[in-house]
């Protein structure tokens, strides 16, 4: 009986190379054996740069987000598929570190603002922050609905629910790799789709 090429098995038989081919051609079946080969690589140089496991777990995601989008520029004539990871990595990392910095200075800021006395009368948000807010909230819930439902029920499960990528696997039976890769894609989907909609630019 000849195999099934498109079969999980088969997939996770495949060399790197052959998941990125995979993945530039929008098979998601690749993605899953791909992250598992990479991620711990991936995760302990984040954490190493970064020194925040939270951080680190961010950065894991948009790499790997990354690699999905620029599958198909991967040239092999320029060095192997680990040292094209570990220079996205280390970008990706700069830019969380960069991130962290923007979050520090706000926070500081917002303990300034409230440490002062507040004006009496004053109103805690002004009509225009509330419509805005209100919009932004509609727009998040237009964005998720418009994903598609495997998509959808993980990101649902693990944010909404608070569950760990394992209970969601657990409670949708699905391999662990797979609902990594539906919440990355998902997530990135949800990204690209609220961009115009953020409180703030990110430079």
């Amino acid at each position: 009986m000849t195999a099934d090429p498109h079969s999980p098995a088969d997939t996770a038989s495949r060399s790197d190379v052959e998941l990125l081919r995979a993945m530039a051609q929008g098979d998601t079946r690749a993605a899953a054996p791909f992250y598992d080969r990479h991620a711990a690589l991936v995760f302990g140089l984040a954490l190493r740069m970064t020194g925040q496991r939270a951080d680190a777990d961010d950065v894991v995601l948009d790499v790997f987000a990354q690699v999905w989008r620029d599958a198909a520029r991967f040239d092999g004539t320029r060095g192997s598929v680990v040292a094209w990871l570990t220079t996205i990595t280390r970008t990706r990392a700069l830019d969380q570190l960069r991130a962290r910095k923007r979050r520090d200075a706000a926070e500081e800021r917002a303990v300034v603002l409230h440490d002062e006395p507040v004006a009496m009368g004053s109103a805690p948000d002004a009509p225009g922050e509330v419509l805005e807010a209100q919009e932004r909230a509609t727009a998040v819930r237009a964005a998720l609905v418009s994903l598609p439902a495997p998509q959808r029920q993980a990101i649902e499960l693990a944010f909404y629910q608070g569950l760990t990528h394992h209970e969601v696997a657990a409670t949708l039976q699905e391999p662990l790799g797979t609902i990594k890769t539906r919440i990355r894609l998902g997530l990135l989907k949800l990204r690209e789709r609220l961009a115009g909609h953020a409180p703030e630019a990110v430079s």
